[in-house]
């Protein structure tokens, strides 16, 4: 027993001498660390915190990156935040969770706030019974291949590359398990688009991503070997995205791997910066023919996205395709607004070009109803509509079909940690670094794709019957109104009165 005593102890001092060499090192190691950075701060010119505080300087920059943070989860109220408010943010989570979406106790929204959108609420609201879905509607009805869908809210362009593989597999299956289409984005499409087996636009970006021949060029060959695979739908030609209108995508070196740089026709390791435009799309005219160009090659619907900043360019576009005949008119319009914004953009851009989707929608509809194009061409919502009450107003503005791409990120776990440019989003939605990716897996996000748009549709619903009409597509503006500046609210058809569609004179 005494040996056994004796060497437990001889065994602790030994464990003790040399935590305590290790300790000494450590703290020799420390102060040798605070006196290079001592000297590197005062002797550099750069920033002047650092060098008129060396070392402490630095905590400066460590608690301006965890004050986004702090703010999110500590400080801020539930309707405070930007770009998405805590409020919207819990429903999307809620809704993708499938749990119930019910609150108590009134709302945290301040519905005096001038902008607000109230519903107008019918004394004798549609019953249950008799609730209709939403009903199809035909794009492109004169094409080879038309493309008819009852889906009322959609997958917006987030492409491979941007977006993990993961992400993409999870929007994908959940996007066929509901329904609704998933747009590739100006990346091309990958296999993992395809393999969840939704229905797709495929969006030509102004790099011609995935139908590009070796010098950037539209390939006619690509093309058809795009159009060629029945579940590609509808062609979308990017114009412009709320986030950067008038420049082109970026995409960092870091995310352009081997596998991206295949699908997309470019040089691996290389930051992707495509032209701020279509090189070969120059004016209204050469737009309409590229239309032309992609739908006759496809068979497909065509048409285009983009920000507008004012009516003029719509007069002039949508004049020249009466000179030419309404066949000439794109099938859709996907218009976005400057408040759209999950590509990476120059702040200057993504703050401050481009009219907001709350005030461009107006402006395209009416002027497509000025113009007698309004049947001829269906138009698609896009920019910061994630919830219900964001659809339902776009549908009462006059949009035909609704798509999000922010809405989605958050169903599949975003928690807006502003990372999406730097390969390190927490979540392993925008990163390609597979540490982080192996959070995501695909199964489990594609079912919260599907709840976020099966209880977005369904509320939608909610909201339509409350106004007295059986689906959400009769959604009219004289069943919404909008807070004033002065304080009362007004209908949303005195304040935007819709345009009527030219007469057409009878024949003799």
């Amino acid at each position: 027993m005494r040996d056994s005593g004796f060497s437990m102890q001889t065994f602790l001092l030994g464990a003790l001498e040399v935590f305590s060499i290790f300790l000494v090192l450590v703290l020799g190691a420390l102060v040798v660390a605070v006196i290079v950075t001592y000297i590197f701060d005062i002797t550099q010119t750069k920033t002047a915190i650092r060098r008129n505080y060396p070392v402490i300087g630095h905590f400066r920059y460590f608690l301006e990156h965890l004050g986004e943070f702090f703010r999110q989860y500590f400080f801020a109220m539930d309707r405070e935040e930007l770009p998405f408010n805590r409020a919207q943010r819990a429903w999307v989570y809620r809704a993708g969770k499938d749990l119930p979406n019910t609150v108590a106790f009134g709302s945290t929204r301040d519905i005096r706030r001038p902008g607000s959108i109230l519903f107008v609420n019918c004394p004798f609201p549609t019953l249950g019974e008799d609730a209709v879905p939403p009903g199809p509607i035909t794009i492109g009805e004169n094409c080879r291949s038309p493309y008819t869908t009852d889906s009322l809210f959609n997958i917006s362009g987030m492409s491979f590359g941007a977006l993990s593989k993961p992400a993409v597999q999870a929007l994908s299956m959940g996007a066929k398990e509901s329904g609704c289409w998933i747009n590739t984005g100006e990346g091309g499409v990958s296999p993992y688009h395809i393999e969840g087996g939704a229905d797709i636009v495929f969006q030509i970006g102004t790099a011609k991503n995935g139908v590009r021949d070796l010098a950037g060029n539209l390939s006619d060959d690509k093309l058809r070997a795009v159009a060629v695979l029945p579940q590609v739908k509808m062609f979308e030609i990017k114009m412009s995205q709320g986030a950067k209108p008038g420049k082109g995508g970026i995409l960092p070196a870091k995310k352009v791997t081997d596998e991206i740089a295949d699908i997309r026709g470019i040089e691996v390791g290389k930051d992707a910066i495509s032209p701020n435009r279509h090189p070969d799309i120059r004016c209204n005219e050469d737009l309409l023919d590229m239309i032309q160009r992609v739908r006759s090659i496809t068979g497909k619907p065509v048409g285009f996205k983009t920000v507008i900043g004012g009516p003029q360019w719509l007069d002039s576009l949508f004049t020249e395709i009466k000179r030419r005949g309404i066949s000439s008119a794109p099938d859709f319009i996907t218009l976005d607004g400057s408040d759209g914004g999950t590509g990476a953009a120059p702040m200057p851009l993504i703050d401050a070009v481009g009219l907001s989707l709350r005030e461009s929608l107006y402006i395209l509809v009416d002027r497509l109803n000025a113009h007698g194009l309004r049947d001829r061409v269906k138009v698609i919502a896009s920019g910061k509509l994630i919830t219900p009450a964001d659809v339902a107003w776009a549908l009462c503005v006059g949009a035909d079909f609704v798509t999000s791409a922010r809405g989605f990120m958050f169903a599949l776990g975003c928690i807006q940690a502003l990372q999406c440019n730097k390969n390190s989003c927490p979540t392993g939605i925008t990163t390609h670094d597979p540490k982080l990716q192996k959070g995501l897996v695909p199964e489990v996000k594609a079912v919260r794709v599907a709840n976020y748009v099966g209880h977005l549709v369904h509320e939608v619903g909610v909201i339509a019957h409350s106004c007295g009409v059986k689906s959400p597509r009769e959604l009219r503006r004289q069943h919404a109104r909008i807070v004033t500046a002065d304080g009362p609210s007004v209908a949303l058809d005195e304040r935007f009165p819709p345009v009527e569609p030219p007469k057409v004179k009878a024949a003799g």
